[in-house]
C-alpha cells in the first residue's frame, strides 16, 4: 500500500483514517435508482464517484474483501404515476427502466456491484424490521399506516445537523392528522386497488421508501455497523437520516455506518439539476455526443464533495485529454491487454479523500513526460505508467488505435461518414480519376482524419 487512506465523514463532519471493521470483508452501501426515469448527469455522478471508491478499496485490500451493494428501488410512488401517465404496466416500465439504467452504467465504464437487490424482493425483511420498531415503542400503527415516531430517537438530526424547526419543515410533504409528531415518517403505507400491494400484519399495502434501504442494506452486510454508506448530497435528509433512525433503533446500535460519504450536485448555469426544475440533462442524450469514457473523465473532474458545472466545453475538454493520452498509448503500442505499470500516484491522490483532480493531474503528467523523453525506453516507460496509473480510475481500457477512430469530437464526420468517403475514392481510385481520390483524402485531412494507404490496396484511417 501506499499512504493511509482518508475519507470525510458527512456525520462526524471531518477527514478520518479509513480503517475496515474486518479487512476481510469491507462493507460498502450506495442508493441506487429509482427506476422510473432514465438517469441523467446528476444521477451519474454517485455511480462514478462511488465506483471509483469501489476500485481503490478493491486495490487495497483485495477484490474478494469488498462486498459493495447497490440497491434498485423498484416500488415507489414515482414509479405509479409514471406507469399511469406512460399507459403501460409497472413491471414493464420497471424491466425497462432497470435494462437502461444498466446500459448506462455499463457505458460509463463503471464495474458492477457486489450486489444489486431490488426492493420489491425483500418486502419480508421489511415487515420484519418495522415489526421490531414496533415493539420496541419506535413505531406506531395510524388509520393503516405504520409510522416511525421521530421523538423516541433523542440523536435524530445528527447526520444533517437539522434542529427541530428544519425538521418538522422538511417533512410537511407528508404531515397527515393521524401523526403523533409532524416530523414523523412512513414505515408502511395502504395500498389502493391498482396499486402495488403486499399482505402485511397492518393490510394489503407497500413499504415506505427508507425502510427498503435500511432491510437491503442488513441483509446483504450484515449486523451494524458496517463501513461506508454513500449517496448524493440530497439524499442526507431526509433518507438517510430516517435510514439510520430506523437500523439504529431496531438494533440498538449507535452507528449504522462508520462512514457516510455524500457526492455534491450536477450543475447547470449555476443551478442544481434536477428533474423537478426541469433542467436535466439524461446520460443517454450526451452519450449521443460524447464517449462514455469522456463522461466518466468530466465526472472525475471536480473533488466529488463540490459542486459540478455541465457543459459542452467540460465535456469537450475531457474528450481531448483521452484523446491525447490515448495517443501516447498507440504512438507506444501499448496494446489493450497490456495491464500498465503502477507508480502510485493516482492511488496516493485518492486516499485523499478520493481527490480526482490530483489523480488526474497525475495522469496528465505521465502524457507529458512520455510526450518529451528522448529515448524509446523512457517513452514507453512512461506510456505503461499513464495505462497502469489510468485503470484505478476506469480509464484507458479500450483499445487506443480503435479508441482514437470511434471517439468523433462533436460536429465532425462520423464513422459511417468516413467510411462511405474511403469507399468513394476507392472507386475513384480504381477507375484511375486520381484527382478525385486526392480531393476526397485532401477533404477528410481537413476534417482530421488521417489515411494510411497499405500494400494490399486497403486504407486505414485514425483521428487526429
Amino acid at each position: 500500500m501506499t499512504s493511509g487512506l482518508r475519507l470525510f465523514d458527512t456525520l462526524s463532519r471531518r477527514k478520518t483514517p479509513f480503517v475496515p471493521l474486518d479487512p476481510a470483508r469491507v462493507r460498502v452501501y450506495v442508493c441506487g435508482p429509482t427506476v422510473y426515469q432514465r438517469i441523467h448527469v446528476g444521477n451519474a455522478r454517485p455511480l462514478v464517484v462511488f465506483d471509483v471508491l469501489f476500485r481503490l478499496l478493491r486495490r487495497r485490500y483485495g477484490a474478494e474483501r469488498v462486498v459493495y451493494v447497490r440497491n434498485i428501488t423498484d416500488v415507489d410512488d414515482k414509479i405509479i404515476d409514471q406507469a399511469r401517465k406512460n399507459g403501460e404496466p409497472i413491471e414493464a416500465l420497471t424491466e425497462r427502466t432497470i435494462r437502461d439504467f444498466r446500459a448506462d452504467a455499463e457505458a460509463l465504464g463503471c464495474l458492477p456491484p457486489t450486489h444489486e437487490p431490488r426492493a420489491t424482493e425483500h418486502i419480508g425483511e421489511m415487515i420484519g424490521l418495522i415489526e421490531t420498531l414496533l415493539a420496541k415503542g419506535h413505531a406506531y400503527v395510524a388509520e393503516g399506516h405504520v409510522l416511525f415516531h421521530v421523538p423516541s430517537m433523542p440523536a435524530y438530526g445528527r447526520l444533517s445537523g437539522r434542529d427541530r424547526e428544519e425538521q418538522i419543515a422538511g417533512a410537511r410533504v407528508e404531515v397527515a392528522p393521524y401523526k403523533k409528531d409532524p416530523a414523523d415518517f412512513v414505515l408502511w403505507k395502504p395500498a389502493a386497488a391498482d396499486e402495488p400491494g403486499w399482505p402485511s400484519p397492518w393490510g394489503r399495502g407497500r413499504p415506505g421508501w427508507h425502510i427498503e434501504c435500511s432491510a437491503m442494506a442488513e441483509r446483504y452486510l450484515g449486523p451494524l455497523p458496517f463501513d461506508v454508506h454513500a449517496g448524493g448530497q440530497d439524499l442526507i435528509f431526509p433518507h438517510h437520516e430516517n435510514e439510520i433512525a430506523q437500523s439504529c433503533c431496531a438494533r440498538d446500535q449507535e452507528l449504522m455506518a462508520r462512514f457516510w460519504l455524500h457526492n455534491g450536485f450536477v450543475q447547470m448555469a449555476g443551478e442544481k439539476m434536477a428533474k423537478s426544475l426541469g433542467n436535466v440533462v439524461r446520460v443517454a442524450e450526451v452519450l449521443e455526443r460524447y464517449p462514455g469514457e469522456a463522461v466518466r473523465l468530466w465526472l472525475l473532474s471536480a473533488h466529488y464533495r463540490q459542486p459540478l458545472d455541465c457543459s459542452e466545453e467540460a465535456l469537450t475538454e475531457a474528450r481531448d485529454a483521452l484523446r491525447r493520452w490515448y495517443r501516447v498509448l498507440a504512438d507506444n503500442r501499448i496494446a489493450t491487454d497490456d495491464p500498465g505499470t503502477c507508480e502510485g500516484r493516482v492511488e496516493d491522490a485518492l486516499c485523499d479523500d478520493l481527490a480526482t483532480p490530483a489523480a488526474i493531474a497525475a495522469l496528465h503528467g505521465l502524457a507529458t513526460r512520455a510526450n518529451k523523453a528522448e529515448s524509446a525506453g523512457e517513452r514507453e516507460e512512461a506510456a505503461r505508467a499513464l495505462k497502469g496509473e489510468a485503470a484505478l480510475l476506469g480509464l484507458l481500457g479500450a483499445d487506443p488505435a480503435g479508441w482514437l477512430k470511434h471517439a468523433a469530437p462533436a460536429g465532425t464526420l462520423s464513422e459511417a461518414e468516413v467510411e462511405a468517403r474511403l469507399a468513394r475514392r476507392r472507386e475513384a481510385r480504381k477507375a484511375r480519376d486520381f484527382a478525385t481520390a486526392d480531393a476526397i483524402r485532401a477533404e477528410l485531412e481537413a476534417a482530421g482524419i488521417v489515411l494510411k494507404d497499405r500494400p494490399d490496396g486497403r486504407t486505414d484511417w485514425e483521428r487526429r
